[in-house]
């Protein structure tokens, strides 16, 4: 893979020594030093980096079928959360879990995307709203890395929606701001998130997280023009955010926005899928201003209860117009610039030896398929 897009060599060698990529070319280029190594004949299967999953909701408590049920007799997103369920319904679910049920059932979906040749995957906070819990989420977050071959980044979501009993800004004074500053003491924290929408916090609110996040030296990422356009897009390139992600309600302008400030746009098809959405993130306007897009499932409980990486590429080519191409891209090196990370998703000399191998013909298979899982191995560090 090179740049936005895809490089399909035909017959190609990789050549790997130990956790990294030595070399990678046409097999009939392989140098001499390398052709005497022990190698393994692939039988014509295809060879991808390993997928990256940039936006997930792993650690929670409960389910919220119910509000599936609402959906289809005609309740909004909003109209839910108003009334009581939404995040805060999981909040108290997760609440009351306990950290070694909530390890338990995130150790399940992390095992679900492992086996669909993800190497590497964020894991949000936000189900806490409160110091302890928030803390928890990221400790077991950590614990999924050290349990399971899989990269794990964290990011803390503090400012994720206001819990029962308080107001907004007494909430990001009294608990969201202290639980982060505790969070980056204990090395919990690789990123620092919001949700910026009518039904949680406004501009000025994610910019007061955000600020602490800066004096901690952590970079941000956003929750923007989900459900309607508040300007966390702007908000999100001001302070040189990794990702605004879902961006439904984004504008030309925000495009162009995000392409001066290098930020990537995740794209989240599930929760458009399931929220009923109609209107389509703004996918011309960032092709052409060269807002690299990438896609992730945002699996959660209630806006977007996807578990397949290769479903939510299928549904970002056929619900938001990606090529198949652009959707491997989403999931690979552009997931990868997501979460700030520069030796993975590309396979290239000295990049980590992270890799899926398919049994397909084609890269575009990946995307056609609908709840089709084609793996046939997955390499993690040089290692199966």
């Amino acid at each position: 893979m090179a740049g936005g897009g895809t490089v399909l060599i035909e017959h190609g060698a990789i050549v790997l020594d130990g956790d990294r990529i030595l070399w990678v070319g046409p097999e009939a280029e392989l140098p001499g030093a390398h052709r005497t190594v022990s190698h393994e004949d692939l039988e014509g299967r295809l060879v991808t980096p390993a997928l990256i999953d940039c936006h997930t909701h792993l650690v929670h408590g409960g389910h919220r079928a119910r509000e599936f049920e609402m959906r289809l007799e005609g309740a909004s997103y909003e109209e839910i959360a108003r009334a009581g369920g939404g995040i805060v319904s999981t909040v108290e679910a997760t609440r009351g879990a306990g950290e070694e049920a909530l390890l338990k059932a995130a150790l399940r979906r992390a095992d679900a995307l492992i086996a669909e040749g993800v190497g590497a995957v964020e894991v949000k906070s936000g189900y806490g709203l409160d110091i302890e819990i928030e803390l928890t989420m990221l400790r077991v977050a950590r614990r999924i890395g050290d349990l399971r071959p899989l990269r794990v980044k964290t990011s803390f979501l503090g400012a994720h929606a206001v819990p029962k009993g308080m107001d907004a800004d007494s909430y990001l004074d009294g608990i969201c701001i202290p639980a982060l500053d505790a969070a980056h003491a204990e090395g919990l924290v690789d990123a620092v998130d919001g949700f910026c929408e009518g039904i949680a916090f406004s501009t000025d609110q994610i910019a007061r997280v955000f600020d602490r996040a800066a004096a901690l030296g952590l970079p941000v990422k956003l929750h923007a023009e989900q459900l309607s356009h508040q300007g966390g897009t702007a908000l999100a390139a001001r302070y040189g955010a990794l990702s605004a992600d879902h961006l439904e309600y984004a504008t030309a302008e925000d495009a162009a926005t995000l392409a001066r400030s290098g930020t990537v746009a995740v794209l989240l098809p599930g929760a458009f899928y399931t929220l009923h959405e109609k209107r389509q993130p703004p996918v011309a306007a960032f092709r052409t201003e060269g807002v690299p897009m990438a896609v992730a499932t945002d699996w959660n409980p209630g806006s977007s209860p996807l578990g397949s990486l290769l479903l939510a590429m299928n549904m970002a080519s056929t619900l938001f117009g990606l090529t198949p191409a652009e959707a491997l891209a989403g999931a690979t090196c552009h997931a990868a610039r997501a979460l700030g990370l520069t030796d993975c998703g590309v396979i290239a000399p000295g990049k980590r030896a992270d890799l899926a191998i398919w049994d397909v013909e084609t890269p575009a298979e990946l995307a056609y398929g609908i709840g089709i899982n084609p793996l046939h191995k997955r390499i993690f560090g040089g290692r199966e």
